[in-house]
């Protein structure tokens, strides 16, 4: 068992959240609905012994409640990040206050641009996506700064999904849980591979955590092979979350 994260961050979806950033085209999302989802998760933390540390919503930030993609948080410091969303940039200041508490903080300078959703951290070492949201100097940016506290990183080109970790996520035990368009690059060579079917792509976004698999709910292909890893698998259902292009990862910042 890795050592345990003791702390989420989470931010109750405004009522203005439907005005947020999507490409999905899955129908407009319920208000209601996506509030019943996040206590849902939030309850989901707790369970598995997490501390939950709740913001209150931003109105004026439709994508607050997405809170991954404003810090990257290792074991010695939180990095703030500067979103590549221009909507989006205010959105880490309350968050890294938050984080004070916990961490000592570095910051991304502008023009560098970093969403944590880009940021897969295994260990000691980050793979860092470069997307429409992270640029090649906020890789750059952000790397540096990890260095400093003794880790390493490899950049990676997103082609599909708004950021890598829509496409690749660790599940434990030296197994990522991963897409097609990551499944052959050459980055992953060292770790086994669940390669979830295209059908079922939107399951890849799986938050492994205190050695259970926080997974989206409806994807049972993906389940089955997950089971494999001996893991208590907790299904939610995040289909308003989809409808704006986040997931499970999305929601929380853990530490």
């Amino acid at each position: 068992m890795s050592e345990a994260i003791k702390y989420a961050i989470t931010r109750t979806p405004a009522e203005t959240f439907a005005r947020g950033i999507t490409t999905a085209n899955l129908g407009k999302p319920s208000y209601e609905r996506v509030l019943i989802q996040h206590r849902a998760y939030v309850a989901a933390l707790r369970s598995i012994g997490l501390n939950i540390i709740g913001l209150e919503p931003l109105p004026d930030y439709p994508d607050a409640h997405f809170v991954e993609d404003t810090a990257v948080v290792t074991p010695a410091v939180a990095i703030i990040t500067y979103p590549g969303a221009p909507s989006r940039r205010g959105e880490e200041k309350s968050v890294a206050k938050a984080l004070l508490q916990h961490r000592q903080l570095e910051y991304i300078q502008a023009p560098a641009t970093v969403d944590g959703g880009d940021v897969l951290m295994i260990g000691k070492h980050f793979f860092i996506g470069i997307s429409e949201r992270t640029n090649p100097q906020g890789a750059e940016q952000l790397g540096r700064v990890l260095e400093k506290y003794g880790n390493t990183w490899a950049t990676i080109q997103v082609g599909a999904g708004l950021h890598l970790k829509s496409g690749v996520n660790y599940v434990g035990g030296n197994t990522i849980l991963v897409t097609q368009d990551f499944a052959n690059h050459r980055a992953f060579n060292g770790f086994n591979k669940i390669i979830v079917d295209p059908k079922e792509a939107y399951s890849a976004n799986t938050l492994w955590i205190n050695d259970h698999l926080l997974m989206p709910r409806g994807f049972p292909g993906t389940k089955t092979q997950l089971r494999s890893l001996g893991l208590s698998i907790i299904e939610l259902d995040v289909s308003e979350m989809q409808k704006m292009d986040g997931g499970l990862t999305c929601l929380s910042i853990r530490f």
